[in-house]
């Protein structure tokens, strides 16, 4: 196969994954519901925190950072973590506790109640992000999860926004598509602009 052959290829994969995402009409409604549960978070004071592992961690960090900086628009700054960039703390605790407490740890120590929690995984099986679930209970943290399209142990969180492929290149591209969504809606309607 040609490299411009694969090219072409690769954008009409990720085409047909957008446009599954477009005809969902569950799905739109959890994107929604997920950026509106984050909209009456800031609205009464608390944060959302993210996180996730190898690419999903920089999804994280990309998220947190479009909300603290801006996204669309000059506005105020609005309170996010992104829970994989501490290194002296991801290791501390993974040296005491282990990786998979890695997060349920941040969240017991940073979270209160009334945040968010989003947690990024293709496969929604990461151990870390799967033991995250208890600590957000514990605290009265909503938890959202993006994964790929097929069952997984994240499937327990409040809300379960499965990108529509099951190709770990697919679900990262429509990842950050629906994670640029939220912080659109947030953004509007926290500050009544609209993009």
């Amino acid at each position: 196969m040609k490299a411009i052959d694969t090219v072409r290829k690769q954008v009409q994969e990720s085409v047909s994954v957008k446009t599954a995402l477009l005809q969902d009409e569950k799905l739109l409604a959890q994107i929604a519901r997920a950026a509106d549960i984050c909209v009456d978070a800031y609205r009464r004071g608390n944060k959302v925190m993210f996180a996730g592992n190898g690419g999903s961690a920089a999804d994280a960090q990309h998220l947190a950072g479009e909300l603290v900086n801006k996204f669309y628009f000059n506005r105020p700054g609005l309170p996010a973590i992104a829970l994989s960039t501490d290194t002296s703390i991801m290791t501390a605790i993974s040296n005491d506790f282990g990786f998979n407490r890695i997060f349920a740890r941040q969240i017991e120590a940073q979270g209160v109640p009334g945040d968010v929690f989003i947690g990024i995984s293709t496969s929604g099986n990461s151990q870390n992000l799967v033991e995250a679930l208890p600590a957000c209970q514990a605290k009265g943290i909503t938890s959202i999860a993006l994964t790929g399209s097929r069952p997984s142990q994240m499937d327990a969180y409040d809300i379960t926004i499965k990108a529509p492929s099951a190709e770990t290149p697919r679900i990262q591209e429509c990842q950050t598509l629906i994670g640029h969504i939220i912080c659109c809606i947030i953004e509007a309607a926290i500050f009544g602009q609209n993009p």
